[in-house]
């Protein structure tokens, strides 16, 4: 395990408020219960959102707010996270309490999930800011992680016809 360095502890509002926000929406053909299944399976995090290799959760079942993770990410980063909402089936949101690279200085995510006739509405929004380096780097490639965080939705769209396939229509 890398070096882990001290995050700023950001409340559920962070998301709303933080200098670097992404906000991308997607209808996913499932429904918001089976939405957060999908969420609860660790090993289905790699699989939709492309930078993330391995998720480990530290916390027992039946996970809540409190509850705590490992995602391991390309390029070696390491956040350690702390569940702020917990509401299956309509949110979650989650911050890094340390990570490995000192450039972030705090980074939180947050689903929320609205049911719709074929399934339902899934509004992620990732939020973050970091040392001056990190700031900068985020300015200039701000449109490409954009376009990265919507094609992840795409594949999370589409996992989640692939594994709930009567439930689209």
């Amino acid at each position: 395990m890398p070096t882990m360095h001290p995050c700023e502890p950001v409340d559920v509002t962070y998301t709303d408020t933080a200098r670097f926000r992404f906000a991308n929406s997607v209808e996913i053909p499932a429904s918001p219960r089976q939405l957060f299944e999908i969420f609860v399976d660790a090993d289905a995090w790699p699989r939709w959102a492309g930078v993330i290799t391995k998720v480990v959760w530290t916390s027992e079942p039946p996970y809540g707010v409190g509850t705590t993770r490992t995602v391991h990410m390309l390029g070696g980063l390491v956040g350690d996270e702390e569940f702020l909402a917990w509401e299956p089936g309509r949110r979650m949101a989650f911050r890094f309490n340390s990570s490995s690279t000192k450039g972030i200085h705090a980074f939180a995510e947050a689903y929320d999930i609205v049911p719709t006739e074929g399934g339902c509405r899934l509004t992620w929004t990732l939020a973050m800011h970091g040392n001056a380096a990190t700031n900068l780097s985020i300015s200039v490639v701000r449109p490409v992680m954009n376009l990265a965080f919507r094609r992840f939705l795409r594949k999370l769209s589409a996992l989640a016809a692939e594994r709930y396939p009567s439930t689209g229509g």
